[in-house]
């Protein structure tokens, strides 16, 4: 604990006179007897300079959290911390995109006013948010329809350096993999978790090929054979799970991150969440994928200002504007494999039950 050393003055300690003579309207710089200062300029300035700011904050929680994760032992203590700092990330983003309300009252017309001033600056040279993606586990090879030269070619040669130093440190995924891999539950001396799993599979799969033969006369042929055919694809993607060639190609073609044991560890914790052991590292995977998807929200909410703002307009960095900011909201995601997941979760009725030695280990015993 930290003691006064001496007096310390409100604004000083915010550095205030710094902070709020940072708003420098270009139009005021070029304001003239027919063009003056525009108005709405000083809100563009303000919301994005706290933008940075919540990036700022969300950077210094997200390195304590890589720190964590990138131990080759993780202490089960130091998971709630790492939960805590997740949660205060989600509190964040809910700002972000809360700030879009306040950036919608200004109209298009207002914002054409300055909007050539800023050309070629844009979103895309937003150093910080670049971070954050990267820390994550959005490299620049990883985003769909976007040329890697123009898209770090709109960067200074300083923060291109930066940030393509930064894509060869082990992300949040990356670290994230290597602990669910560890997951010790799922193979011990007498029990095999997921032979009992895939015995527990069948049984549901034989289960719904029954239901629907059993009542193929209220179905014509046609949708008989899709239903047949649906449980088919089911079939093949659960093999996926215990195929590792199968997976490996799934890897391969980038319709999967995380490594078969990973994503295998994964969904014991998503089966098992109950268990007072795996209720922190449920709460990890959970709030990542919350993490994602509220970006995800963040990204469409910028498509739509974008469109509200421009309409069919190129962006001032050059971009398609509105069209590429919706397939950035729809592509570049992290963590999808923990959201699909879901394919693969099962009635708690149909859950292998757990030895006592294994039911043992994943409950605090006192």
């Amino acid at each position: 604990m930290h003691k006064n050393r001496g007096p310390v003055y409100y604004g000083d300690y915010l550095q205030l006179p710094k902070l709020l003579d940072s708003q420098l309207p270009l139009s005021r710089k070029f304001a003239n007897e027919s063009n003056g200062e525009c108005h709405d300029e000083m809100l563009f300035i303000v919301v994005h300079q706290v933008y940075e700011l919540w990036f700022k904050q969300i950077l210094h929680d997200l390195d304590a959290i890589l720190a964590t994760f990138n131990k080759t032992y993780v202490p089960e203590s130091e998971l709630s911390s790492v939960v805590q700092k997740l949660e205060r990330i989600k509190k964040i983003q809910t700002l972000l995109i809360g700030q879009f309300d306040v950036l919608e009252t200004m109209t298009p017309m207002d914002f054409l006013e300055f909007r050539d001033l800023l050309i070629p600056a844009s979103g895309f040279q937003s150093v910080q948010f670049r971070e954050i993606e990267i820390k994550l586990g959005l490299n620049t090879n990883d985003r769909q329809h976007v040329d890697r030269e123009f898209f770090l070619g709109r960067l200074s040669e300083t923060d291109r350096a930066k940030l393509t130093d930064l894509e060869t440190s082990p992300s949040l995924l990356k670290l994230v993999e290597g602990w669910l891999e560890r997951i010790p539950f799922t193979k011990m001396d007498n029990f095999n978790f997921w032979d009992e799993y895939q015995k527990s599979i069948q049984t549901i799969l034989k289960d719904d090929e029954e239901i629907i033969l059993r009542n193929s006369a209220s179905l014509s042929e046609v949708q008989k054979n899709i239903q047949l055919e649906n449980l088919s694809v089911t079939r093949t993607t659960f093999k996926s799970l215990f195929d590792k060639i199968a997976h490996d190609e799934l890897v391969v073609n980038k319709q999967r991150r995380l490594s078969q044991s990973a994503i295998l560890n994964a969904l014991f914790i998503m089966l098992y969440r109950d268990e007072s052991m795996l209720a922190l590292p449920f709460q990890v995977l959970t709030s990542m994928m919350d993490i994602d998807e509220n970006f995800t929200t963040w990204r469409y909410r910028h498509a739509l200002l974008a469109q509200r703002m421009l309409g069919t307009k190129i962006g001032t960095g050059g971009s398609s504007g509105h069209q590429y900011l919706k397939r950035a909201a729809d592509n570049n995601r992290v963590f999808v494999d923990l959201f699909n997941l879901s394919t693969f979760l099962i009635p708690r009725s149909r859950l292998p039950v757990l030895p006592p030695e294994v039911k043992k280990q994943l409950n605090f015993n006192v």
